[in-house]
């Protein structure tokens, strides 16, 4: 691997050490200083959404946070094909980069296609193994490795069925070109069959087909959301039809709760970039060796219930109170504000009268 080493002599920082010390400075550490190297790391997204957006941030932050130097690159394909065959073009080219960070299955599979030397470590992958990115979960492939997001479809359509007590049908919305949803969809139809309910499917090719695809639902009982990149980025329109037709909203992340579906028990996107993040740094500092560390699902501690009160009001749906019990919650200060606002207006009029 390439590092940058400083030019200054060890007497030349201690003395400089000596000096920032004796006049009270204090930029809160040196950040890998000490150690002398910079580390180049090429980080490329598939697309901004919050999701992707949170596993970028936690990557950085594990790798600023470290005592070593790092340099990043960072670069959105913003679901443009082109764009990210440059991208991983540009990285497959460059012999200083020390490890390459492939946000999402598309730019995970490109990378795997084009970068033979350089270690990648993807993250937001769903089926490593179904997307042919390593031969099993037990082993790494050649120069590749890295954390997958893979949800607990189960668990989530359970969740659905809590609080839609009398759901017969759920809707997914999917790109039919994202190996990642694929897999999500047939785990769905598999849970479907023990929880005795129907999956109605529907697949996009682009973010611009999501709104006629939910308007082709026949008589759904509630929507559930995958981790599908391109769903995801037109979220609004899937939300808006669920508060138009009163169709609960339901998703398989946090973060789509925070734009307004209902709810998920599912995983934190900033902490999944945190554990690849701890992945790539022991990887660049040789700590650990690529083959010798196979994918990781994500940490289950890393999973969790949110809810939010205000989309579950707008789609006619009451959480049971169980369920919000020790969960995250958002949309409450809006939900408590229009019941003090309905308490204020109840108590005006009973002194009218």
């Amino acid at each position: 691997m390439k590092k940058t080493t400083l030019l200054k002599t060890a007497a030349s920082v201690a003395a400089m050490g000596l000096l920032l010390t004796a006049c009270g400075s204090d930029d809160g550490g040196d950040n890998g200083d000490a150690a002398g190297e910079t580390y180049q790391i090429g980080i490329a997204q598939y697309v901004s959404h919050p999701s992707l957006d949170a596993t970028a941030q936690g990557i950085k932050d594990v790798l600023e946070e470290s005592e070593h130097n790092f340099e990043i690159d960072e670069q959105n394909a913003q679901a443009d094909q082109a764009t990210m065959n440059n991208i991983v073009g540009g990285y497959a080219g460059d012999a200083d980069l020390d490890a390459v960070a492939p946000i999402a299955t598309p730019v995970a599979i490109a990378a795997a296609t084009t970068i033979t030397d350089t270690p990648i470590v993807f993250s937001a992958v769903t089926d490593p193994v179904d997307a042919q990115l390593v031969p099993d979960w037990d082993t790494p492939g050649d120069n590749i490795t890295g954390v997958s997001d893979m949800n607990p479809v189960d668990d989530q359509l359970q969740l659905i069925l809590d609080v839609v007590g009398d759901a017969e049908v759920i809707g997914i919305p999917y790109s039919s070109a994202e190996s990642n949803s694929v897999v999500q969809v047939d785990a769905a139809k598999e849970a479907a069959e023990e929880l005795g309910v129907e999956i109605q499917e529907v697949a996009v090719t682009n973010t611009s087909e999501v709104a006629q695809g939910v308007e082709s639902f026949d008589n759904v009982d509630a929507i559930y959301v995958p981790t599908d990149n391109t769903v995801v980025s037109g979220l609004e329109t899937v939300i808006s039809y669920g508060i138009d037709n009163q169709v609960p909203v339901f998703a398989a992340e946090s973060d789509s709760v925070e734009r307004g579906t209902i709810g998920t028990y599912g995983l934190n996107y900033y902490e999944h970039g945190r554990q690849a993040g701890e992945m790539i740094l022991a990887l660049v500092t040789g700590e650990k060796e690529l083959a010798d560390t196979p994918p990781e699902r994500a940490d289950e501690a890393a999973l969790e219930y949110t809810f939010n009160l205000e989309a579950a009001e707008q789609m006619g749906v009451e959480i049971p109170q169980d369920l919000l019990e020790g969960a995250n919650i958002t949309g409450e200060d809006d939900a408590t504000e229009a019941e003090d606002t309905t308490d204020q207006e109840t108590d005006a009029e009973e002194s009218a009268e």
